[in-house]
């Protein structure tokens, strides 16, 4: 018996799922067909289990997140909320880059943390009486034809498991009874949408005072993930310690910013990722003394160091990484530096733990940078305040769907099992500031993703070198091997 499994996956299309026959032989005086069934994949206009099963299980609205994951967030949301509450969370604005061409969209991250939707022009509502209510795109064939399917109000129902859904047009009509009878009405300020604000009954709640930000709910539910973000972010750190690995090798014969910061990205998506978490930082030389530096456009000279903040977004998560080395694989007079941002990096992640604070963490970071700099003759005064023009930032930020993610979570809140945090101390010397001339204009960072334990710390980005010595070996490879012969048959 032969059994033939065809599969095609595209959208829209019926698909043969099993046809099962026997091979004609003499033996047999006919060929025996069994029957065979279709199905037909519905686009809603983003990835789901039927139209890439690659990247989905069973029961899952976005890759990882699972339908009752995404349900039990709005059952913790109503809770979070005042009693007869109403909160509002439009998806993010299409940007424009020119008058016909938009910005490759990326959704807000409080409303697809709410409701799974991957695309723009809908407003999410949430209340303790009705559940989620998804007001969504009307049908628009016009618009479809140049941009494909966009998700309905079957797909709110279907899919999205909205409690309620309304199509955009019927906001108006539906909308203001439900802020009528909210008792203070929260909403997203940084998606803030005309289609509801502009709505009479929004305006008389935020003349009386009963509008609030709804930003202090959502950053409380995301500080902590779950298992499953976990996991996401575990693999978003990996696929972009994989890549940068394979950026610092490709440094070695093509030390140009611009290359560095095309094959970063290239690696990132190569592996699954969506995008990248920001615009690459590659600091060649005195650009690395520029924190978000973001012109990546010179070429690195023989004996500079290149500074690579780089990130990448794996179904809705992010990572976020720093590594500083010498294409060349020379270390020379910036070793002592590099040794103590290094040795404040390790020390600082073993402060990580439950009850530690970022703010504690980033003192501790000050006070080593402060006599670091002092030992090498960087500052004359370990306890000048011109130290800050060395290092104004923070010693890092929470992570997860955003960049720095959950923002009104304050830093000098005690973490807590699940919470992901950056360590990322640095050194960053302008031309212009009077230390020891071979020190001007010279950069240095070194970031980790760390995330919280219940013992402890668990670092993310561990498998990406940071030590001198693996720096080395991984630079200076091809010259080990061409010295000694037998290393080359060995490793082939």
């Amino acid at each position: 018996m032969a059994t033939l499994l065809l599969r095609r996956r595209v959208p829209g299309a019926t698909y043969l799922s099993k046809v099962s026959s026997r091979v004609f032989s003499p033996k047999y005086s006919s060929i025996k067909c069994c029957k065979y069934a279709t199905e037909r994949i519905v686009d809603i206009g983003q990835p789901t289990c039927r139209s890439h099963p690659e990247l989905f299980s069973e029961g899952e609205i976005t890759s990882g997140i699972s339908i009752h994951e995404y349900i039990s967030r709005r059952k913790k949301l109503i809770e979070l909320l005042p009693e007869r509450s109403l909160a509002i969370i439009a998806s993010a604005p299409v940007k424009m880059m020119t008058d016909v061409v938009p910005y490759s969209f990326r959704q807000d991250a409080d409303y697809l943390y709410i409701t799974g939707c991957l695309q723009p022009g809908g407003v999410a509502v949430i209340t303790d009486e009705c559940g989620l209510c998804m007001f969504m795109p009307d049908p628009d064939p016009h618009g479809e034809a140049w941009e494909g399917p966009v998700a309905g109000v079957d797909a709110a129902l279907n899919y999205f498991k909205a409690d309620k859904s309304y199509p955009m047009s019927k906001l108006h009509q539906v909308l203001p009874e439900m802020i009528g009878k909210a008792s203070k009405v929260f909403h997203n300020i940084k998606t803030v949408s005309t289609s509801y604000t502009d709505l009479e009954s929004f305006q008389r709640a935020m003349n009386s005072g009963k509008v609030k930000d709804l930003s202090c709910y959502t950053h409380e539910l995301r500080w902590i993930k779950s298992p499953s973000e976990l996991k996401l972010m575990r693999q978003s750190a990996s696929i972009a310690c994989q890549s940068l690995l394979q950026t610092m090798l490709f440094s070695r014969m093509n030390p140009e910013e611009s290359k560095l910061s095309a094959k970063v990205e290239y690696e990132c998506k190569m592996r699954g990722a969506q995008r990248m978490a920001f615009n690459p930082v590659v600091g060649g030389g005195a650009n690395g003394s520029v924190i978000h530096y973001s012109r990546n456009d010179k070429k690195i000279q023989h004996g500079d160091f290149v500074l690579m903040d780089v990130g990448c977004e794996l179904h809705g998560y992010l990572s976020d990484l720093t590594r500083t080395w010498p294409p060349c694989g020379s270390f020379s007079f910036q070793e002592a530096l590099y040794e103590l941002v290094l040795e404040t990096n390790k020390e600082c992640i073993k402060l990580c733990k439950p009850g530690a604070r970022i703010q504690e963490i980033h003192n501790q970071s000050v006070q080593m940078l402060r006599r670091g700099c002092k030992q090498l003759g960087i500052l004359k005064d370990e306890r000048s305040n011109i130290y800050h023009q060395l290092n104004p930032t923070s010693i890092g930020h929470y992570l997860g769907m955003d960049v720095h993610d959950c923002a009104s979570i304050s830093n000098d809140r005690p973490l807590q099992p699940g919470v992901v945090i950056t360590i990322e101390p640095g050194i960053y010397i302008p031309i212009s500031f009077n230390a020891p001339e071979s020190y001007r204009g010279f950069g240095i960072r070194i970031e980790d993703e760390v995330l919280i334990t219940e013992t402890g710390y668990e670092v993310l980005t561990a498998s990406m070198p940071k030590e001198i010595s693996h720096i080395k070996s991984l630079l200076n490879f091809d010259n080990i091997r061409s010295e000694i012969p037998d290393l080359r048959a060995a490793l082939s």
